[in-house]
C-alpha cells in the first residue's frame, strides 16, 4: 500500500489526475525499455497531455 500511495502522491504533487496516469501507465510500461522509466514518470506525463 506504501508503494500505491506514494505514486499517488507523486502524481498529484506534478498535478497529475493520478488515476489517469497509472492508466497511461500502465498501457506502455510492457513494452517500455528498462533504461528508459524516466519516460513514464507523472512530470513527463504532462508534458505529453
Amino acid at each position: 500500500m506504501a508503494i500505491a500511495f506514494t505514486l499517488i502522491e507523486t502524481a498529484k504533487l506534478n498535478k497529475v489526475d493520478p488515476q489517469a496516469w497509472l492508466t497511461w501507465v500502465l498501457e506502455r510500461i510492457a513494452d517500455h525499455k528498462i533504461n528508459r522509466l524516466d519516460e513514464l514518470m507523472p512530470w513527463r506525463y504532462t508534458s505529453e497531455m
